[in-house]
């Protein structure tokens, strides 16, 4: 995973401003009387104790209680989340699976920056085993599922490394949660002891890791259950938001979650238990979320043996205070921090001569190099030395070389001198810099030209990987030597070594229907020279046996990189298909080397570009399906789900249902009417038109209403008799996708045409069976499937049928889109049943 601005992450430190495009509704007149992001830096210098809060998903962190910590207090947070959130939605387009979780990631590392807070994933790699698989009720599931022991030795590792004083889960392991959020609850309350103890994953210690006893370990609290009570609610003086409010903007960087609201100025109180603590005081004593931790550097000192050391310690937490009342002077804060720097490290060699036992080194050590990281930021703000680092061209290929500049502007009232810059490189990458100037003085600035090369056999990108090329920048300010890393800035540029050829197949699957003979499909390859300059090569499908391609091979050639070209195969089956799953790659011989790569870029302006390597390969699912091929239907699409392009492939009448067509085209020339997924929230326009859309069916139109949550801009009385999702909507929902369906009226239509639908096209579903089940129904609606997770009351509502008029309505919470975007036969048969409805009643 990128790493976080606190481990080496570019110095791009959040615009708090209305002048920045990410975090626009934060106050302008902020900028005329306070500097935050000079405040941002110093903020955290006067205090040593650190937070961590644990998390299963991308959007689990406490973002108001990290912001009034981060930002308010200046504790070091951090977020420790297990997974990538692989299994969701997605609310800004349609990645999903491992496309989600890159973007979910890379929304993740921008609020985590917004609120100046650590971020840390469980999860290493796209399919890591801790891959969010979707919605689970049981914490036993979850880890079976991850694989208890790889989660918990990572979880441990992290904490070892971290060394938190406070860890917070961000839910209560209890039944109405979320399997994940419990499985993370329980291995955090387990984690309390075992991170302490030298015989739990003892493999740590070879690592330069030890043991390290968090201090308290709090769980979100209650009237019933709380020992601290605290508001959080007052603004900032410098950022002029309250912190929930901070908090809510970190969130409304969830896009792709729908995340973040507008809160009022108001008191917001932070309710928490203290289950576990180390530090020798019962919970009724508590006043304060540190009591009986040591806050600052004196309060460390106060338990040493050592009087020097000691000195040294409350010296050296009056320094960093006199640095933090220098602000907002520029160059005053600059002075301060050189002095704190030049005294954090004079500590450290003395305690490193010291005779405190190991455990008191090792902590000592720790905060003293947090310490350092945090002036460095803070030194780089306040001096206005900024460095930016470019790289053309950003995308390389094996054996390819690339131009690297970093910028250097001195625009603070210091000169610096013995400027050195050193690029950092995976192994076997080599690198060349041209000549770097000794110095700069105030007001200049300088370019430093280097040459980057990737060897024959370099690794292919990974989205969760470090940056691919940083560089190390020392200089002397004020006498004091500062050491600083810089990456590309990931909102402008990807570094990234992608293969020569970049694959994307159109459609990404397919289906043949057994019912046809010979179904040939037309298959579209795009492809994109990401070599530098010319190249030239040949692409051919690889065939299971019987099956041919037309052609059986396509030579193609580009003259410039980025260049893209569209190959089209007609994909030719034996005559008579068994039903099964088939596949059909891909593969690039470029210049003698071969290539099957797909390379899918993903790029939104607010978190910039990344890229999804997957095998170039098209799955084929061959099975039987019936439908009647004079039906139109018409698809008001919400941008949530692709079904209506997998019911065009198998080769039904399809029409995607515009602003216009709703408002005032013709509906009664299309059969039947599917909304899909949630499309109320994400189509207004739906909404406006929904009394011409029961009139349609009034008038004898048949409509398949797809779920909706019930915060989407759903009424009850949107549907043409009564019917509400149940609330919460966490209870409202199968989770198993092999749970037992049963028919509560086998005989009916639904059932029986134009496909005979029985247990089995309900075996081999992904993910889930429902969603959002509806909690209450107008008797109108006939329901026909009963389903329930192990040990659970059955839902009745995940297919209702009506009848309104002359026409039909359906409303089902099954979730056929993930069953059609995955082939699943029985899906696919069902679905067709529900929109050939009109056909068969």
């Amino acid at each position: 995973m990128y790493p976080t601005w606190r481990r080496g992450f570019p110095l791009l430190l959040t615009l708090l401003l209305a002048v920045s495009l990410l975090f626009p509704s934060f106050p302008a007149q902020a900028s005329e009387k306070q500097d935050p992001e000079l405040w941002k830096v110093l903020r955290p210098l006067d205090k040593v104790v650190s937070f961590m809060n644990t998390g299963a998903h991308p959007d689990d962190e406490f973002s108001a209680l990290l912001a009034w910590l981060s930002l308010g207090q200046g504790v070091r947070t951090s977020s420790l989340l297990a997974n990538r959130g692989e299994g969701g939605q997605n609310e800004i387009g349609d990645e999903l699976g491992n496309g989600l979780g890159i973007i979910r990631s890379r929304e993740l590392q921008e609020a985590a920056h917004l609120l100046g807070t650590d971020l840390f994933l469980l999860s290493e790699q796209t399919d890591d085993p801790i891959y969010d698989f979707g919605f689970s009720k049981s914490p036993a599931e979850t880890l079976d599922k991850w694989g208890e022991k790889v989660v918990y030795e990572r979880l441990i590792r992290r904490i070892r490394e971290q060394r938190p004083d406070i860890l917070l889960p961000s839910f209560r392991d209890v039944p109405s949660e979320h399997g994940h959020h419990r499985a993370i609850s329980q291995l955090s309350l387990r984690a309390f002891a075992d991170a302490a103890d030298p015989k739990v994953f003892p493999e740590h210690r070879k690592q330069g890791l030890r043991p390290w006893q968090i201090k308290k370990l709090y769980l979100r609290g209650s009237k019933e259950q709380e020992t601290l009570r605290f508001n959080i609610g007052n603004k900032d003086p410098v950022y002029g938001l309250t912190y929930p409010q901070l908090g809510e903007e970190s969130r409304k960087l969830h896009k792709s979650q729908g995340m973040g609201r507008d809160l009022p100025v108001e008191e917001y109180w932070v309710s928490l238990e203290l289950v576990k603590s180390a530090t020798g005081q019962r919970t009724k004593e508590e006043s304060s979320l540190f009591d009986g931790l040591p806050v600052t550097f004196a309060d460390l000192g106060t338990a040493l043996k050592d009087r020097g050391l000691k000195r040294r310690l409350v010296r050296l937490q009056r320094q960093l205070e006199q640095t933090q009342k220098a602000y907002p002077d520029r160059r005053a804060v600059t002075r301060q921090v050189q002095t704190a720097l030049k005294q954090v490290r004079q500590v450290a060699a003395a305690v490193t001569d010291s005779r405190l036992n190991p455990e008191e080194k090792t902590d000592l050590h720790h905060r003293l190099q947090v310490k350092e990281e945090q002036l460095l930021r803070a030194g780089a703000e306040a001096s206005d030395i900024r460095l930016n680092l470019t790289v053309d061209p950003p995308v390389l290929t094996r054996g390819a070389a690339t131009g690297v500049t970093l910028n250097i502007q001195n625009g603070g009232a210091s000169g610096i001198s013995q400027l050195q810059v050193e690029p950092l490189l995976p192994d076997q990458w080599k690198a060349s810099t041209e000549s770097v100037p000794k110095a700069l003085a105030p007001g200049s600035g300088a370019d430093v030209h280097m040459k980057v090369k990737a060897p024959e056999d370099a690794a292919y990108f990974q989205p969760y990987q470090s940056p691919l090329l940083q560089v190390r920048v020392n200089y002397r300010l004020q006498g004091v030597k500062v050491t600083r890393t810089v990456t590309v800035d990931p909102r402008k540029q990807t570094v990234a070594l992608l293969p020569d050829w970049g694959l994307r197949i159109t459609p990404a699957a397919t289906i043949l229907n057994t019912e046809k003979e010979a179904e040939i499909r037309e298959i579209r390859v795009s492809v994109t020279n990401h070599r530098q300059g010319d190249s030239t090569g040949i692409l051919r499908p690889d065939l299971p046996e019987g099956w041919k391609a037309e052609p059986g091979s396509r030579s193609l050639s580009f003259t410039r990189s980025g260049e893209q070209k569209e190959a089209t195969f007609r994909l030719i089956p034996p005559k008579s298909v068994r039903p099964g799953r088939y596949t059909v790659g891909f593969t690039a011989e470029v210049e003698g080397r071969p290539f099957h790569t797909q390379v899918q870029p993903i790029a939104y302006d607010h978190i910039g570009t990344s890229y999804l390597l997957t095998e170039a390969r098209l799955p084929i699912q061959a099975f039987s399906l019936k439908f009647d091929p004079g039906l139109k239907v018409g698809y008001v699409e919400s941008g949530f789900d692709q079904v209506a392009d997998h019911l065009r492939q198998a080769g039904i009448d399809v029409t995607p249902l515009t602003e216009q067509e709703l408002a005032s085209g013709d509906l009664s020339r299309y059969d039947t009417i599917v909304a899909g997924i949630r499309a109320y929230l994400s189509r207004p326009d739906l909404l406006k038109r929904n009394e011409r859309l029961l009139e349609y069916v009034q008038q004898g139109g048949h409509v398949v209403m797809q779920y909706h949550k019930p915060g989407d801009n759903w009424d009850p009385h949107l549907a043409p008799y009564p019917l509400t999702p149940g609330e919460p909507s966490i209870a409202w929902r199968v989770t198993d996708e092999n749970a037992p369906v049963t028919f509560l009226q086998p005989d009916h239509p639904l059932f029986q045409a134009p496909n005979r639908i029985t247990d089995a096209d309900f075996e081999g579903w992904v993910q889930e069976r429902g969603l959002y089940f509806p909690s209450t129904w107008d008797s109108a609606y006939t329901p026909l499937l009963s389903m329930a997770d192990p040990g659970e009351k059955p839902f009745e509502g995940g297919l209702l049928v009506a009848d309104y008029g002359k026409g039909s309505y359906i409303y089902s919470s099954l979730v056929w889109y993930r069953q059609i975007q995955d082939q699943i036969p029985g899906g696919y048969r069902m679905f067709v049943n529900l929109i050939n409805y009109p056909r068969h009643r």
